[in-house]
């Protein structure tokens, strides 16, 4: 009986840290219908937004100081091309030496982590900041390239 409770508790914690990085079907949030700039929607104050693959592809083409955080710990497994590595649980720590007047676009494995993300660098007064809606799979799937 002490070996099946052990099991089941690291069981549960297995699937809590693994859930934190993967893909969700959550629908995209109201800022994702916000007003259409050049293809990308506009940002609001206090406020990240979300963009789909179509949408993030275009960013990426079109804004010159684009910085692109993976805040998975899957980096390694496959990214955006050009995209850096800071996993969410480092983010507060590097938040101090990103540049402000850049534009971000966040994304991940999963729904939570990249919200998450981009809503640290909201709250600490980053006002160019979207998330990439559907995450590295809608990347993948969309048949955009990733490197290793």
């Amino acid at each position: 009986m002490k070996n099946l409770t052990i099991a089941l508790m690291l069981t549960t914690i297995a699937l809590i840290i693994s859930a934190g990085c993967t893909q969700s079907s959550s629908p995209a949030s109201p800022a994702a219908q916000a007003t259409s700039l050049g293809g990308v929607a506009a940002t609001s104050p206090g406020k990240f937004t979300d963009i789909s693959a179509v949408q993030a592809k275009d960013l990426i083409a079109t804004e010159k100081d684009l910085v692109i955080i993976d805040v998975s710990p899957y980096y390694d497994q496959g990214h955006l091309l050009g995209a850096i590595s800071i996993p969410l649980a480092m983010l507060d720590t590097k938040i101090p030496s990103l540049d402000k007047t850049k534009t971000f676009l966040v994304y991940c494995h999963g729904d939570a982590p990249s919200i998450a993300g981009a809503q640290k660098l909201v709250d600490a007064g980053f006002p160019k900041v979207y998330r990439l809606a559907g995450n590295y799979a809608a990347w993948v799937n969309a048949g955009y390239p990733v490197e290793k």
